[in-house]
């Protein structure tokens, strides 16, 4: 099952890829997860309009790490002027091996103003962006991901991965829940396999409740997709990487790490930080972490309140160091949940939004405001 996933010139063993997180796979968070197995890992998301405007901020989340050959990053964008430009940038500085086109964030700041994974509903416009996307990015490939749609009543994503393909993106990935379900529920594989059997000449990646790599093949031998999108189920365990490279390799898969291996990868993923942004910054950054990792360990509540407010790696190191480190994995802690849990809930659109969907009227402007990082 370890065929490679190919991605225009690109070829991924095992076929993973991290999805792109706000706040978290930031380049040390993807060194970190590199560690533990190959694969591909797509930064924070980038405006497009703030790349072309030069957006410090944007600039510095666009950065890579010395180690990282293949450098892939997200790009979200609502018009086709700004996407085009800030792809052509992106490429003639030779500042990217990949871009991931997002139609897939279902936060109401975002479809409020019909961006995210509300913009695939408006076919025309959302065809005129990923074009101006792959008509600049030249031999760079350009994936695009998105949701199923919506909601029920409103599901775009066999269209939007035909458009997709027909215009010449190098992959679609699908988030198998509509923007209403949030992060709630269960994913939809079926509509994964749905997606495969209508998108035939490039890959198609499903993305939904991957939490341990058997998720993974179950979802590959039930849709038939190409390859996995993981996200939440790697927050605060980086190693799931190294547990879906053995697990697409046939090979056994190794057990978890006790606690005293979880402190040790906690305590370099916040040197990690200090390294790439400072102590202060690092460390802020480092912060949300530790409620992942700890996830079913006896820690307590002080110690968990401690490490909430940690201002350096020693504090991290000091604290760690109270705990029974000899505990093992907690059974069933892989599948609790991390990071967002939110849903369902009613989509915020712009007034209007569903009544023609073939308008080509731009969006409003706040739809295209600096969002990088989400």
């Amino acid at each position: 099952m370890n065929t490679p996933l190919l991605v225009g010139s690109l070829s991924i063993t095992p076929p993973v890829v991290l999805a792109p997180m706000a706040g978290v796979t930031n380049a040390s968070f993807r060194t970190l997860c590199r560690e533990f197995g190959a694969g591909l890992y797509v930064s924070e998301m980038l405006g497009a309009r703030a790349i072309v405007e030069d957006d410090e901020r944007t600039l510095q989340l666009a950065e890579f790490g010395a180690d990282e050959q293949v450098r892939s990053i997200q790009l979200y964008g609502t018009e086709p002027v700004s996407v085009g430009e800030a792809v052509r940038r992106l490429v003639d500085e030779g500042r990217v091996d990949h871009i991931d086109m997002n139609f897939g964030c279902p936060a109401p700041k975002v479809t409020r103003h019909g961006g995210g994974a509300a913009l695939p509903y408006k076919r025309r416009l959302y065809e005129s962006i990923v074009t101006a996307a792959t008509s600049a990015s030249g031999a760079v490939p350009v994936t695009v991901k998105f949701r199923m749609g919506i909601d029920d009543a409103h599901l775009t994503y066999i269209e939007a991965g035909r458009i997709a393909e027909a215009v010449g993106a190098a992959a679609v990935a699908l988030h198998a829940r509509t923007a209403e379900q949030l992060y709630s529920g269960s994913a939809c594989w079926e509509a994964i396999g749905l997606l495969k059997e209508a998108v035939t000449s490039v890959p198609v990646l499903g993305n939904g409740d991957i939490w341990e790599a058997p998720d993974a093949i179950a979802m590959v031998e039930q849709t038939g997709c190409d390859g996995v999108v993981v996200g939440r189920g790697c927050l605060g365990r980086p190693w799931l990487f190294r547990e879906l490279a053995e697990a697409f390799a046939g090979k056994p898969i190794t057990s978890p790490p006790n606690l005293s291996e979880v402190a040790s990868i906690m305590i370099h993923h916040a040197q990690l930080l200090v390294h790439q942004f400072g102590v202060a910054r690092g460390i802020r950054s480092f912060r949300k972490h530790t409620s992942w990792y700890l996830k079913g360990f006896v820690a307590g509540s002080d110690a968990r309140r401690r490490l909430n407010l940690v201002e350096s790696v020693g504090d991290v190191e000091e604290i760690l160091g109270e705990l029974d480190l000899t505990q093992p994995f907690p059974v069933g802690a892989a599948r609790m949940t991390r990071g967002h849990a939110h849903g369902p809930k009613p989509v915020k659109l712009p007034q209007g939004f569903l009544t023609d969907r073939n308008a080509l009227d731009e969006l409003p402007a706040a739809a295209a405001v600096a969002v990088s990082g989400g």
